[in-house]
């Protein structure tokens, strides 16, 4: 079989790419590594997607009468919570507005919200005491873009124009609603770990324009500095982030990749102009099936070993990842969704260390796997078996290596000159873990 080996410029360029942040607020997050995301709202009521409103579409008149449809009657802030933890995760981020505008806690700033729906408890409220409870971190999804309101610049932006809206007030008075919104979220609901926006995309070129979109490019002046500062200001340790495809912003914690690794472009043009950050905490965000938002006819869901390879390699980037759900009407998450969390979660218990308060490895993640680091120990997770040999760019003494599931001795040899390490891969038969094989070097 063929011999693989990567050179040693590939650890000093990993090393430049993924550097660690300094800044203390950050480190549960980095630690964490795995968490839950939850797509749920009015919209889920048509069972088709978050997007709904604007695929469909619906005009907003219309779509108004969800709100004496929506009754999740089954939702149990303590199953969806003991769930994510059971399945090793960390936090959770909720939808709290999506951008069909719907508050899901009892806002005063709109009419718009679960309150005033059949089902009228406060999801935003069950949720915070529950992770309060048992000790899981609560991150809420804000959507800057609005398919409703006029005070939002609709003429402008690229989704949401065929709401009906023909009236256009002032887009201050839009900063000020978002303002306080968020003032609401901030200190009506105990300890929040972060906010996490999405929408600016709305207001900028389209992605596959074959532009290089930059923030300056907005229609819109968005206000951030002044929406960040006041977020940290109401809650210090709360950490921003902002799906907004685009390099980072000052003020915000961590970098938020949709449906992509960080680096890798796999997203097309979601991923075109944002080169990953050297001094903030990753994250990307996937889906179990293909959907967000709940959509009855979508039963592609990926299976356990395609879920854990891709935490695996989130980690190996440095990267959490935070794997979505999107619950039913009645407010149960899917058993499809449920059985594979669970699994997760069994996992996780026997490997967690693997991947939790671990760094990206030496190199970026291969195609035959990863490699997570924590201290001068080294996971390597081999994912797809593409030779018996493999030779990584370690510079740092080896002094042992051992297979991870049995403990059975690795073949290996380090070459001092070349700073690397090669490790032959004699995997017993009768003990290999159909998930992914993993040897610990240190």
């Amino acid at each position: 079989m063929k011999k693989i080996t990567i050179s040693f410029l590939a650890i000093v360029l990993a090393a430049n790419s993924f550097a660690q942040t300094a800044n203390p607020a950050h480190q549960w997050f980095e630690e964490a590594r795995f968490g839950l995301f939850v797509h749920f709202g009015v919209y889920s009521a048509l069972c088709d997607g978050e997007w709904i409103m604007n695929t469909k579409p619906y005009k907003a008149s219309d779509y108004r009468k969800l709100q004496h449809i929506f009754n999740p009657q089954l939702f149990d802030a303590a199953e969806w919570v003991a769930l994510a933890k059971n399945a090793g995760m960390k936090y959770i981020t909720f939808t709290s507005r999506h951008h069909d505008s719907f508050s899901n806690w009892n806002t005063q700033q709109s009419d718009w919200n679960i309150m005033n729906t059949p089902y009228g408890k406060d999801l935003v409220r069950q949720l915070a005491d529950e992770c309060h409870r048992q000790g899981v971190k609560l991150v809420l999804y804000y959507s800057l873009a609005d398919w409703m309101r006029d005070d939002y610049s609709f003429t402008t932006g690229r989704t949401g124009q065929k709401s009906g809206r023909t009236e256009q007030k002032d887009w201050s008075l839009y900063i000020r609603f978002m303002k306080a919104q968020l003032t609401e979220l901030l200190t009506n609901y105990g300890e929040i770990a972060g906010i996490w926006f999405d929408g600016e995309w709305d207001q900028l070129p389209d992605e596959k324009s074959g532009v290089a979109i930059t923030h300056e490019m907005s229609k819109v002046d968005w206000h951030f500095g002044e929406i960040y500062d006041l977020i940290h200001r109401l809650q210090p340790n709360c950490m921003v982030s902002n799906n907004h495809h685009l390099p980072p912003l000052p003020g915000e914690d961590y970098q938020a990749f949709e449906k992509d690794l960080p680096g890798e472009n796999t997203g097309g043009g979601f991923s075109a102009n944002q080169k990953v950050s050297n001094r903030l905490p990753l994250e990307t965000c996937e889906t179990i099936n293909n959907s967000w938002g709940y959509r009855m006819n979508d039963s592609r869901f990926k299976s356990l070993k395609e879920l854990i390879h891709l935490l695996v390699r989130a980690a190996g980037y440095n990267a959490n990842l935070l794997l979505n759900v999107g619950p039913e009407p009645t407010g149960k998450i899917q058993p499809e969704c449920v059985e594979r969390l669970q699994a997760i979660g069994e996992w996780m218990t026997k490997y967690g260390h693997t991947i939790y308060g671990t760094q990206g490895g030496d190199i970026k993640p291969q195609s035959w796997g990863a490699i997570t680091r924590k201290g001068n120990v080294r996971y390597i997770h081999l994912l797809n078996k593409e030779s018996d040999e493999l030779t990584l760019p370690i510079a740092a003494k080896i002094r042992s290596a051992r297979w991870l599931q049995s403990d059975a001795p690795v073949s290996w040899k380090q070459n001092k000159s070349k700073k690397e390490v090669t490790f032959k891969i004699n995997l017993p038969t009768d003990e290999i873990d159909n998930i992914i094989e993993v040897v610990t070097a240190e």
